[in-house]
């Protein structure tokens, strides 16, 4: 719509330019003192409604010299795109707020303010790719390697719909279409040949009744083929809205493929059969029995070596068959757990070892079979100083394989799908490219001692050089989970998301809470002994009625009701069973805050007036863990404006807390758990009593319902408060003296003027450097990549 006018009034101003410059010649005209002042006051009209159309938020912010502009609360719903069960974009050609007033019975918002001139840049980290739908998905749980060098690869689930990628040369080519939304997904099996290439896929029953999908309760797992280019290509008796969906199974997942002349193999792990099929006709041709199959890949004597998964106590093995399903004598039995194989141009079999050696191993298969090899550091990313990323050192293998010039392609997951790293390597071992895709429902924060130099998300260090261009500032600096050194990491058995990063007396912890508040996990460094690893150190857990505050056998000894503390007293990194302390309360939490002399904080969503828990550091125990307890917790008053307390930031240093949530005089629409709240208040002079705020400003908050610009997150820094809009992930900038809007941030042309929605309660976090720059972050999974404003002081 904004577009169709902008070109409108283009034509306009064209047109009647041609005008003005005819009449203009005209002696007469020249002269004319009232034809000078219609003139001045058309230009003045155009040049005010082409203004009002054009998008502003670019990194080189325009000078803004009228007061805040507000539309309203409607959103044109041809202004957001939505790809089907994927996240909804934040565009750029949004219309401007026309008015700086709005009904008070629908979007509630500051009073009238001045807006300062403005420049600010937009950068990103984690993702090689910034912007666009070719850029790196979150993770990669298989990969085919063509002879030319394509990359085919397969996940379960990408943010923005990118399940199956296309990669060659560093770059990201393609996608494999259509495999997200309408309860569809992907999964962990792919492979191509000369005409197609093949995924496993799951398509579940959420789709249009007029087309073909499965009934209720029934799950198809799929092999779904398509052209080289990645568009589907279906074929006689194919099933699915495009007919390219060989369905294989109704009860477990395809977990193996390749193809070798006109036959593809495919793993039904459920039935434990390989079973055969024409690559044309799709037609099955034979199947044979197969315990547990997994991953499979065939040999030069065409000949199939297939993993057999875990079972039970049982290790996994790499199992050899012949074509017609003969199991064949050789096997190899020696690797910890193998988690993708695949022959090479020499036709020796590649194994990606994802126990303690994080390597690819080599084995020579001419008889029986034998390692002769190894690729990478042994140990991966543990090895020499654990965490520090190296060329060499991998981590979490998921894919291996080789072109016909013998270069080695390796994708490293992490562990708990940490992300995308996939690699290429010379025969001779040389770092040739190398793409990233490390974010997933993540934010970042800065360490204050280096001045922002480093930044910390929930499992990576970067490195950065401000002095480079937006998107090359970061370097991945370090991977801090040890899975093996430290199984019990809670990193490894929850999914938090929002990270602060602390120095406490000196010493470097990090903070992380989840999507919903539920716990508060610590971490403590220790180079001397873990290099740039993360160490367990402590977990704060609300309650949870009356059963176990995290259901399932992790961690072990948790109390049985209740909330809790735990705190690794012995420095070992496991829960056990003396180390927790233990009480009860309420339990809907509104939110997390550590401040700066390393106190914790805690919001409560309690209308009984006393919703804020401070729990005062008693010190740093012997192991280097911070110390906490219920004991000297303190219960502080919430103010009487609030009714449903959702964020705090304490200050120590001026004794200021900021506060947000909803309030009497402007109450939530419903529950609705996830925003921050329709207001934010500062106190001053809070450790003694003080409950009267300094200033309270109301911010975007939509009582619809839709949440369209509800108010997710808020961060203080400096002189400011920002706080970020859930749909339209805008940046709305206060000043923190006054209460007063300064600024608004969206995202810039570096990041193709777009963002997803702020999924977390911590989806921004502001820092102010020693020059009086701001950095902040938002969170940005939809294109998995953390956004950074870098916003003058």
């Amino acid at each position: 719509m904004i577009n169709r006018l902008l070109t409108q009034l283009e034509e306009l101003r064209q047109k009647l330019n041609q005008h003005i410059k005819k009449l203009s010649k005209s002696r007469y005209l020249q002269k004319s003192k009232t034809f000078n002042f219609l003139l001045s006051l058309t230009v003045a009209v155009i040049v005010t409604a082409f203004g009002i159309t054009t998008d502003w938020a670019t990194t080189e912010a325009p000078t803004l010299t009228d007061k805040v502009l507000w539309t309203g609360n409607r959103i044109d719903s041809g202004n957001l795109l939505v790809q089907n069960n994927a996240e909804t974009p934040t565009l750029t050609d949004k219309g401007l707020w026309t008015s700086n007033r709005i009904d008070s019975g629908n979007l509630l918002v500051q009073k009238s303010t001045e807006i300062a001139a403005l420049t600010y840049k937009t950068s990103w980290i984690g993702n090689t790719v910034g912007s666009g739908n070719l850029r790196v998905q979150n993770n990669i749980e298989a990969m085919y390697v063509a002879p030319d060098g394509t990359v085919y690869t397969n996940s379960y689930w990408d943010e923005a719909g990118k399940e199956a990628g296309i990669y060659k040369d560093g770059k990201v080519i393609g996608s494999l279409e259509d495999t997200h939304g309408w309860s569809r997904g992907g999964g962990k099996a792919v492979t191509a040949n000369s005409k197609y290439a093949y995924i496993a896929m799951t398509q579940g029953a959420g789709g249009n009744k007029k087309e073909d999908y499965p009934p209720e309760g029934t799950t198809w797992y799929c092999v779904r083929r398509y052209d080289l280019l990645g568009k589907p290509a279906p074929f006689p008796n194919g099933r699915g809205r495009d007919k390219s969906m060989l369905i294989t199974s109704t009860k477990s997942e395809v977990t193996g493929l390749a193809t070798v002349e006109n036959e593809l193999y495919v793993s039904d792990f459920a039935a434990n059969r390989i079973r055969v099929y024409d690559t044309d006709t799709m037609k099955e041709l034979r199947s044979f029995t197969v315990p547990n199959p997994g991953t499979i890949t065939i040999d030069p004597q065409k000949t199939l070596w297939i993993i057999q998964s875990k079972n039970g106590g049982k290790p996994a093995k790499i199992l050899h068959y012949s074509q017609n399903g003969k199991q064949l004598p050789q096997q190899i039995a020696d690797v910890v757990e193998p988690t993708a194989i695949a022959i090479n141009h020499q036709g020796k079999l590649l194994v990606a070892e994802n126990g303690p050696r994080q390597q690819m191993l080599i084995y020579d298969i001419k008889s029986q079979p034998v390692q002769v090899g190894s690729f990478g550091s042994k140990g991966g990313i543990y090895a020499g100083v654990p965490g520090e990323v190296r060329d060499l050192k991998l981590y979490g293998l998921t894919g291996v394989g080789t072109d016909a010039s013998g270069n080695i392609y390796i994708n490293s997951n992490g562990f708990n799908k940490s992300g995308t790293d996939l690699r290429k390597f010379s025969p001779s071992g040389k770092l040739i490219w190398r793409s990233l895709g490390l974010i997933f429902v993540d934010n970042a924060d800065a360490d204050p001692k280096t001045d922002g130099v480093d930044l910390f998300t929930k499992q990576e260090h970067y490195l950065m050089d401000y002095s480079k261009p937006a998107g090359k500032q970061w370097t991945y600096k370090a991977y801090t989970l040890n899975a093996f050194k430290y199984p019990q990491d809670p990193r490894l058995h929850t999914s938090p998301d929002g990270t602060f990063f602390r120095r406490i007396q000196g010493k470097p912890f990090l903070f992380l809470t989840d999507m919903y508040s539920s716990f508060l996990q610590i971490y403590r460094f220790n180079p001397a002994t873990d290099g740039k690893i993360a160490i367990p150190a402590g977990m704060f857990v609300g309650t949870n009625g009356d059963k176990k505050s995290i259901t399932g056998t992790w961690p072990p000894h948790q109390p049985k009701q209740g909330e809790w503390i735990w705190r690794d007293g012995n420095g070992n990194g496991t829960f056990e069973k003396n180390e927790y302390d233990i009480s009860k309360d309420y339990p809907y939490i509104g939110g997390w805050w550590v401040d700066s002399k390393g106190d914790v904080w805690k919001a409560l969503r309690t209308q009984d007036g006393t919703g804020i828990r401070h729990y005062p550091l008693q010190g740093i125990d012997s192991k280097g863990n911070p110390i906490y307890s219920y004991s000297s917790m303190e219960k502080q008053t919430t103010p009487s404006i609030f009714n449903d307390l959702r964020r705090l930031e304490y200050f120590p240093q001026t004794d200021t807390m900021y506060l947000s949530g909803f309030t009497v005089d402007h109450p939530a629409f419903g529950d609705d758990t996830k925003v921050a709240g329709s207001e934010i208040a500062r106190f001053d002079n809070w450790s003694q009593g003080n409950r009267t705020p300094r200033w309270r400003i109301v911010i975007p908050y939509d009582t619809t319902g839709k949440r369209e610009v509800a108010t997710a997150a808020i961060s203080v820094a400096g002189d400011n408060v920002f706080a970020v809009t859930f749909k339209t992930a805008e940046v709305y900038v206060y000043n923190a003296a006054t209460g007063a809007q300064v600024h608004k941030l969206k995202p810039g042309p570096e990041v193709g003027g777009e963002s997803g929605w702020i999924d977390i309660p911590y989806g921004i976090r502001a820092f102010r450097r020693s020059n009086g720059e701001y950095l902040v972050f938002v969170e940005e999974n939809w294109k998995g990549k953390v956004i950074m404003y870098r916003l003058a002081g």
